[in-house]
């Protein structure tokens, strides 16, 4: 059974729009275009955005989210994706002011798209021996390359964790990456910031998700090499934690852990200081992605702050024995600490159950957000 609501006189309504209404478990949202009130669903297809807070172009407006597109005539997307469809209301504007009319004179379609391979990894086989990524945050011209003092400690330590510790093991190098930076979705709303990344989803140019998938899917032990760049960790290593906040913000907003029992561990070296203010940057971050640490968890190399003959520091690391065996007793106590924790796993699950069940005072997910 339809029926008509009354909105209010035209021009206060008219001093709202675009605006978003609630009748009868209805969310619409009223926009004026074309010299009428227009009136469409209020939340995206894609992640229930709001669409009365979009950017009207046209006949089009797109959402504030992730930038899906609908049209204020027909409800539908822009050709090429005309398929999606939020509903239209009827409206009417009459002489005691605009009414719009419910349910919908023409239904949500929702296209069911492939689920991004983030959301569906290979199983680690049980028999398969250790995973370690390694990360190279150290940017570099190719064309003109130079010593990287954290990246050959990093590149030491994988390979004696595979040649003496038998573990499988990945190296990301950033600097060969083509990764957009974060659009900054969390600063428009929580549940913009979405797992996976709206960027991964929507670009698949975009190299993140070999990151994306090492960290959360395959990698059991994580070595994070970065040089010092004016007392803090690399730029590149920034980019990349950005972008990472979609992973966190899982734990936020849903109550969602991704990253279990999965141990990290940090090689930090440069010609300048503050090797401790990187360190525990490094650690705060990588704990609230879920990482642990083993005892010891990260080795540094500086000379200090006034050691800026940068070519015998890179002399000293290429030298020194010390260094190369410092990485290998790091990736050995990741290793050994994995273990432990592989070991006592169905124990470790259990508390962490019984917290997933209590209700985080984080989530702020109403039944209004999850509906679309």
């Amino acid at each position: 059974m339809s029926t008509w609501h009354f909105l209010g006189p035209a021009q206060e309504l008219l001093a709202r729009v675009p605006c978003a209404v609630k009748l009868d478990r209805h969310q619409i949202a009223i926009f004026h275009y074309d010299g009428r009130f227009r009136a469409i669903g209020a939340r995206c297809n894609h992640k229930g955005g709001p669409l009365a807070d979009g950017h009207v172009n046209g006949e089009y407006v797109m959402c504030p989210w992730h930038a899906w597109e609908y049209s204020l005539l027909t409800g539908k997307g822009p050709p090429g994706f005309d398929a999606e469809q939020v509903p239209v209301y009827s409206i009417e504007e009459r002489p005691d002011g605009v009414y719009v009319q419910t349910p919908p004179v023409t239904p949500r379609r929702v296209v069911k798209h492939e689920p991004h391979p983030l959301l569906h990894p290979t199983p680690k086989p049980a028999t398969a021996p250790p995973r370690v990524l390694g990360i190279s945050t150290t940017a570099m011209d190719e064309a003109n390359p130079r010593f990287s003092t954290s990246e050959a400690l990093l590149m030491h330590a994988l390979e004696h964790a595979a040649a003496a510790c038998g573990a499988d093991t990945r190296l990301v190098k950033l600097r060969e990456l083509r990764f957009r930076p974060c659009e900054g979705n969390y600063s428009k709303a929580s549940h913009a910031c979405t797992w996976p990344c709206a960027i991964t989803e929507r670009d698949p140019e975009d190299q993140l998700t070999a990151v994306y998938d090492g960290l959360v899917n395959w990698a059991d032990v994580v070595l994070l090499a970065t040089p010092i760049r004016w007392g803090s960790a690399a730029a590149l290593y920034f980019r990349m934690a950005e972008r990472l906040n979609c992973v966190q913000n899982q734990v936020t907003i849903h109550n969602r852990v991704l990253i279990r029992h999965k141990v990290a561990s940090f090689i930090i070296t440069g010609g300048q200081d503050n090797i401790q203010g990187v360190a525990g940057g490094l650690f705060t971050f990588w704990s609230e992605l879920g990482f642990v640490f083993p005892p010891f968890p990260f080795i540094a190399h500086s000379r200090g702050w006034d050691a800026e003959d940068m070519q015998n520091n890179v002399r000293q690391v290429r030298e020194s024995e010390a260094l190369r065996l410092a990485a290998r007793e790091l990736v050995g106590r990741a290793l050994a600490f994995w273990t432990i924790l592989d070991h006592h796993k169905a124990e470790l699950e259990q508390p962490m159950e019984r917290a997933g069940r209590k209700a985080n005072p984080l989530v702020r997910e109403t039944a209004e957000e999850a509906t679309v």
